[in-house]
């Protein structure tokens, strides 16, 4: 259990760390708003952000029957290749209410974003799981051109994506600042509530010109902190953060089907970034800086439902409308089938996603900075197709509970979970992401009123 001792020694540590003498400046963990102060009514901070990203994975798939030996673990073989990229706009303002105390907004803007699979290296039509199964046509499916099948060793290729993701809501306060304290690091703290607007990220293989939303349809918490210190020409800064799902949209693929569904939301997110700014030129006379940031961040993706690689494909194979393999039962209990679409997001593995940064930060003058940015990112390999088979209830006593005594979930009970597909959750089945790479490279501007 963590007690608050423990968090004030970590917070004692943290400063320590960053311990220095002279003003902060250019890194944004070391920038507070603020408001009332002596002939300085308000602040204003305007920023935007430009990222493009770029991410590629290998998907493996588990295959049973294989000959292998007894002892070995099972068998995966590659079956396709992902690649995805992303024009991601973000307009942010920081207005300042009170001393170092202020609110933030943003509006995560994707102007762009698709995807493609294509089979893995050596692999064939013929011999791609994704497509023996059934999962998709031989051919493949293009959702841009539905009537002609993708080029080469495309298997699917999506509806390019664009709209409004969220809208990001904070409240925030910087306990310390290094600006009216020069012995104390800045340490800022700050809530932000991310509102699930625009269009849901859905997939429509019959139209699929209907469906370019690219949000979640979840609503977040995000709880943050930073630390930061400026020596004469270096500035370390720290940033802790750890973002759960508040409820979803009636309309969010993360619906809750009941009887023995379990891990139906989205997965919670926590991670850490740090690094040291070096100062190449620093003029302190008309405050002009150039700088180099050099950074890091861990993040752990904790056990839940998301948009996977393949969640498209999932989508097309289960599809109410027609026959695909993946077609759900929306009541177990019923002797006949009641057809439920798959909606595409499934249950992934706990991982890790880490990143190198490089950034040149720039300012000219006290209110106009600059910076152009480089992150290398990597994702430890997972499990990202396990749904559960169910959950198997107590004997009878109260409550929700079987006849049976076992530790089975038993077919056509409470206990049966509807949004396990066994083609895909399985284990023998399920798909595996590795070699997870991805690059982005953002220019940020930002103006300080």
């Amino acid at each position: 259990m963590i007690t608050f001792d423990a968090v004030r020694t970590g917070v004692l540590l943290a400063s320590c760390l960053l311990c220095g003498a002279t003003l902060a400046h250019a890194n944004p963990a070391s920038i507070v708003p603020s408001a009332a102060e002596p002939g300085n009514a308000v602040d204003l901070h305007v920023r935007v952000d430009y990222e493009y990203e770029t991410e590629k994975s290998n998907l493996f798939r588990e295959r049973v029957g294989l000959p292998v030996d007894p002892l070995d673990p099972i068998p995966r073989t590659p079956d396709l290749k992902f690649s995805q990229f992303r024009h991601l706009l973000t307009p942010r303002a920081d207005l300042g209410l009170y001393h170092d105390t202020w609110l933030s907004f943003a509006l995560p803007i994707v102007i762009t974003q698709a995807r493609e699979l294509e089979l893995a290296d050596g692999v064939g039509r013929d011999g791609s799981s994704t497509l023996i199964d059934g999962l998709l046509p031989i051919e493949g499916f293009d959702a841009r051109d539905p009537g002609t099948p993708p080029p080469g060793n495309l298997v699917f290729r999506g509806r390019s994506r664009r709209g409004l993701s969220q809208v990001h809501l904070g409240l925030n306060t910087a306990p310390m600042n290094q600006r009216r304290d020069p012995t104390k690091p800045t340490w800022k703290l700050g809530a932000e509530v991310r509102l699930a607007v625009g269009k849901v990220m859905r997939f429509d293989a019959l139209n699929p010109d209907a469906e370019t939303g690219v949000n979640k349809g979840v609503h977040e918490l995000r709880l943050w902190t930073t630390f930061s210190r400026r020596f004469d020409r270096t500035e370390g800064w720290l940033e802790l953060f750890w973002q759960v799902p508040l409820r979803e949209r009636k309309n969010s693929l993360f619906e809750d089907p009941g009887f023995g569904s379990t891990n139906t939301s989205l997965g919670q997110v926590a991670g850490v970034s740090f690094g040291l700014e070096v100062y190449a030129l620093d003029d302190k006379v008309n405050q002009n800086r150039i700088s180099l940031d050099l950074g890091a961040k861990v993040i752990g993706h904790f056990e839940g439902r998301d948009y996977s690689e393949m969640w498209e494909v999932f989508a097309f194979a289960g599809d109410s409308r027609g026959t695909g393999p993946l077609i759900l039962d929306a009541d177990p209990i019923d002797p006949d089938i009641q057809p439920l679409s798959h909606p595409g997001i499934s249950n992934f593995e706990n991982y890790l996603e880490t990143a190198a940064r490089f950034a040149l930060r720039a300012e000219l003058g006290t209110f106009v900075k600059f910076a152009a940015i480089v992150d290398v990112t990597w994702k430890t390999d997972h499990v990202l197709s396990f749904a559960d088979a169910g959950i198997d209830l107590p004997t009878c006593g109260t409550g929700k509970c079987e006849v049976d005594d076992n530790d089975l979930v038993n077919p056509g009970t409470d206990e049966v979970n509807p949004l396990h597909a066994p083609r895909i959750d399985l284990v023998g089945h399920r798909y595996h992401s590795v070699d997870n790479l991805g690059i982005v490279v953002g220019v940020q501007g930002q103006v300080l009123f």
